[in-house]
């Protein structure tokens, strides 16, 4: 079973930051709800997990990771991703290309994502892994716009009055304030999940009904 999905997330973040945040490979991973990356095998090739929770029921894959291209005059990354759950019953791969659009502090991030999934996992349906995948998209792109405002450069200070003349010793300069540590990311709702999956179903119904 294949779900196809294209998306556009307007970002508070500027391009510049977002574009530097989409070459860090294990900062975008760990923007994903439930992922982690637990191994860079090479510039191009790392292994990871990624859990989805949904009420009482766990679902755990471990995979693999291949960087396809990064391109900086497009400002797009394409990525693959392929592997199974730990019971052997279920398997997922992926295909994703995300692009920074526009320049400045008008941007977006928009992406184009490929899964097909295989075993005791398709047979959620097509319906459902539509809405659970909008939603992990949702979460994803809200944790990289916090990623991305976290690396953006701050605005500069207004330049201060000199001071008065004294023995002419230059002034001391102030300390610099500590940067704040990035938001926490937002890990993946799932009572929130669970009301869009259960809100989809019964539209599907009622609209069956209607014809």
């Amino acid at each position: 079973m294949k779900v196809v999905l294209e998306k556009v997330f307007p970002l508070a973040a500027g391009a510049d930051a977002a574009w530097q945040s989409l070459q860090d490979i294990a900062a975008v991973a760990g923007c994903m709800p439930g992922a982690t990356i637990t191994e860079r095998v090479d510039d191009t090739h790392y292994k990871g997990t990624i859990v989805v929770r949904l009420g009482p029921a766990t679902m755990s894959f471990k995979g693999d990771i291949e960087v396809l291209g990064l391109d900086p005059a497009a400002r797009s990354l394409h990525l693959a991703g392929k592997g199974a759950d730990s019971t052997g019953t279920s398997g997922a791969s992926m295909d994703l290309l995300a692009t920074v659009q526009g320049s400045g502090a008008a941007c977006a991030l928009s992406g184009r994502s490929e899964v097909t999934m295989s075993g005791k996992a398709a047979a959620f349906g097509g319906r459902m892994m539509n809405t659970v995948a909008d939603q992990i998209l949702k979460q994803f792109a809200a944790n990289f716009d916090a990623l991305a405002q976290s690396r953006q450069a701050p605005p500069a200070p207004a330049q201060e009055a000199a001071a008065p003349a004294g023995d002419g010793a230059p002034a001391a300069a102030s300390a610099a304030a500590p940067a704040a540590p990035p938001p926490p990311r937002a890990e993946l709702n799932g009572l929130a999940l669970a009301w869009a999956v259960l809100r989809d179903w019964l539209r599907g119904i009622f609209s069956h009904k209607a014809t």
